[in-house]
């Protein structure tokens, strides 16, 4: 211990960190496995060189001066302004919109994430004892409501539903009232209703009806569904082991390495594998919302209940849709799932996180020192 503390490590939550490893390395097994050609294993190192090497450096970081409102407010105008520039000089298509800079594709939305959980911790660290008021609720709203829309038109369903679901979750745990809740669940419905008719492409609604009849369509807008589900079927409880899944191996499964990893991987592991990896995200998990009740002050607990909240988001979506309870909707599993924007976002926000534990340890070391002791 001594020498984590020499090197300023000592604020380092080791269990969440360590409880990434084994998903980073499912993830890269499963992408090796398919194909003799390992593009997107070797680009995967890469980026999960360069997030780890993210998560360090931003654990060094003294994060309070994100309390200050002209930072956040910065920070907030120019994702808007980002999402604003997809629409001149990105690259658009399905629902993955991105910069190309360089051969690296970045895609704001996945920061736009971040920034938001900033925005919302920033706004009701000082607000939540307000919250039973229906203006905090509404104005945290339409700093959301912004970005999703920006989001969703691109359109980029999955992301946009991740937006939501970082304000719903950061409201409730400020303390909403239940007809307020209610009124949320009725705001909910008509942007919904108002969505299906003048927002979502005929390929997003494909995927809703999907979902309700996933037989319907089997070789059209059902086929991705319905592949995977065999896919993970067949992995059974042992699976069939690694480089053996047909699915994939024999291209059944599209977009393998992405939006339907974890059917990929459950085939080769089975259920078995799926457990483990089950366990794995919980701890993550776990010690995210550890973090989160010792927090410093309010901002730090909410910043980490919002990034809690895109985690288990992200989960819960992925292997939803991979197993066909949910419609399938472009998410990558953290940590799991190819690409550099998703995963640089995650190690940041925990790299974040670790950043604010070091003081927020101080904090309550002295806090518990003053309990027993008396203030010195």
């Amino acid at each position: 211990m001594s020498w984590l503390k020499k090197i300023g490590l000592i604020n380092i939550d080791w269990t969440l960190f360590l409880s990434t490893l084994p998903l980073l390395l499912v993830g890269l097994v499963t992408m090796s496995s398919f194909g003799g050609s390992n593009y997107f294993f070797e680009r995967q190192v890469i980026w999960i060189t360069v997030s780890i090497f993210i998560f360090f450096i931003f654990s060094f970081i003294d994060w309070r001066f994100l309390r200050r409102s002209e930072v956040v407010t910065g920070m907030y105008l120019f994702i808007l302004i980002t999402l604003s520039l997809l629409f001149l000089v990105g690259q658009i298509k399905g629902a993955q919109s991105w910069f190309s800079i360089g051969g690296v594709s970045i895609q704001p939305a996945d920061f736009t994430k971040l920034v938001l959980i900033i925005v919302l911790a920033k706004y009701f660290s000082r607000r939540h004892v307000e919250i039973a008021n229906i203006r905090h609720i509404i104005l945290s709203g339409v700093y959301t409501f912004i970005p999703f829309i920006l989001i969703l038109i691109q359109p980029d369903f999955g992301s946009a539903l991740i937006i939501f679901l970082i304000w719903i979750g950061v409201v409730m745990v400020s303390g909403v009232s239940k007809k307020h809740l209610i009124a949320v669940g009725t705001l909910m419905v008509i942007a919904f209703s108002f969505a299906w008719l003048f927002i979502f492409a005929p390929y997003q609604k494909a995927r809703i009806l999907t979902f309700i009849h996933p037989l319907a369509d089997i070789r059209g807008a059902g086929y991705n569904a319905f592949q995977s589900q065999v896919a993970v079927g067949s992995g059974q409880i042992l699976g069939k082991g690694v480089g053996y899944g047909t699915q994939s191996r024999l291209s059944f499964l599209p977009e393998y390495q992405t939006d339907f990893i974890f059917a990929a991987f459950a085939e080769e592991w089975g259920m078995i594998g799926v457990f483990l990896v089950f366990i794995f995200f919980g701890l993550v998990i776990w010690r995210i919302m550890e973090n989160a009740r010792v927090g410093a002050t309010n901002f730090e607990t909410l910043f980490a209940v919002g990034l809690a909240v895109v985690f288990m988001s992200h989960f819960i979506i992925h292997v939803g849709m991979n197993i066909g309870l949910l419609p399938v909707t472009g998410l990558p599993i953290p940590f799991m799932s190819y690409g550099g924007s998703h995963l640089l976002v995650e190690f940041a926000g925990l790299g974040m996180l670790m950043g604010m534990r070091k003081y927020a340890l101080a904090y309550h070391r002295d806090d518990m020192k003053n309990e027993f002791l008396g203030p010195q």
